[in-house]
């Protein structure tokens, strides 16, 4: 099936991109979650009615992700935690932590956004990417302390 897309996808193409995809993948992601509209000569018309605007919308988005992004490249987030012998963490550190952690200093970023392949388990200072749109991201330094 051909659509278009209406906003930038990760390894399909950027918004206003006609591209093939499969029936299932359009009709149960894509289109319902507004990222495409099915490449019909009806929806070629209006879609190309409203290429510039949709462009400058994806471009406006695209600019605030990057300012976002140079406001949390650099900032340390401290954790602290509660630890037995030989410094083992009871628990650990997930997403919500480092959420709530970045909330606390402002800087207001959904757990979703943030990519932590596990969670942390060791004192010490981890990079945690931040996803803030297609092709942004930002790397915060989580530093895991003992609790005094």
């Amino acid at each position: 099936m051909k659509v278009i897309l209406k906003q930038h996808v990760d390894a399909l193409g950027k918004a206003g991109d006609t591209v093939k995809v499969a029936d299932g993948y359009a009709r149960n992601y894509l289109i319902p979650k507004g990222l495409a509209v099915e490449a019909s000569e009806r929806n070629i018309k209006v879609f190309e009615h409203e290429k510039k605007r949709i462009l400058l919308a994806a471009e406006k988005i695209q600019k605030d992700a990057e300012a976002v992004a140079a406001k949390l490249n650099g900032i340390e987030c401290r954790i602290s935690r509660r630890v037995g012998e030989q410094d083992k963490l009871f628990g650990s550190v997930g997403v919500r932590d480092i959420e709530e952690a970045l909330a606390a200093q402002g800087m207001e970023v959904e757990k979703r956004q943030i990519l932590l392949d596990e969670p942390i388990r060791a004192l010490g200072e981890f990079p945690v990417r931040i996803k803030l749109s297609a092709g942004v991201t930002a790397e915060v330094k989580v530093i895991v302390a003992a609790e005094a």
